[in-house]
């Protein structure tokens, strides 16, 4: 055995007092190109979209993405609930409605209403890029976009804080060039 790691070190000094080869001299002169690092939006898009292969993986029997539907995207929703952090009082509890009761209670943690939206988009945009139409995307169903106004009304009931529907703003700021209408009409 000895003989051997003495011929593993032999062989490894020899061949690295050999001079390098034309191709290992070009390689080593040219900078390799470094990949750009992914912003924040697209690193969580692909751990979402690996996190929810992974899921299908794990299914019991494993399903296959050009499988999955609608009903596997709600279940995954579900599944998430138990990792959440957002509570959420039930009718039974003595806070449900009370944006901050005064003491803590044993009603369930979820995952947040904008947290669920903002991760359906998220899949919905990663099930695009890995070659899926838009026409079949599981994630951007009306059954879906219903589950999450469901958890968005229930949130707001829970917690006391009603959402209400923003009411675009009108501009009511004059731009430069409205200005100067104005004054060359009061001049004349």
């Amino acid at each position: 055995m000895s003989n051997q790691i003495q011929n593993i070190s032999t062989h490894g000094s020899s061949s690295s007092s050999q001079p390098p080869s034309n191709q290992q001299q070009h390689h080593q002169q040219e900078p390799q190109p470094q990949p750009q690092p992914l912003s924040r939006y697209e690193s969580q898009k692909k751990r979402d979209w690996n996190t929810f292969g992974q899921y299908l993986n794990n299914h019991s029997p494993p399903v296959p993405l050009s499988q999955c539907n609608f009903n596997h995207v709600l279940e995954f929703l579900r599944y998430l609930d138990q990792f959440g952090k957002t509570k959420v009082h039930l009718q039974s509890c003595i806070f449900f409605g009370q944006p901050a009761p005064p003491t803590p209670c044993t009603c369930p943690l979820r995952q947040a209403w904008g947290s669920l939206d903002a991760l359906i988009g998220r899949l919905r945009a990663a099930y695009e890029e890995h070659g899926g139409s838009s026409e079949t995307n599981p994630f951007g169903g009306g059954v879906i976009r219903s589950y999450l106004r469901e958890v968005k009304e229930c949130q707001g009931k829970a917690r006391g804080i009603p959402y209400k529907k923003k009411k675009k703003k009108r501009n009511q700021i004059k731009g430069p060039n409205q200005g100067a209408k104005v004054f060359k009409q009061s001049a004349s």
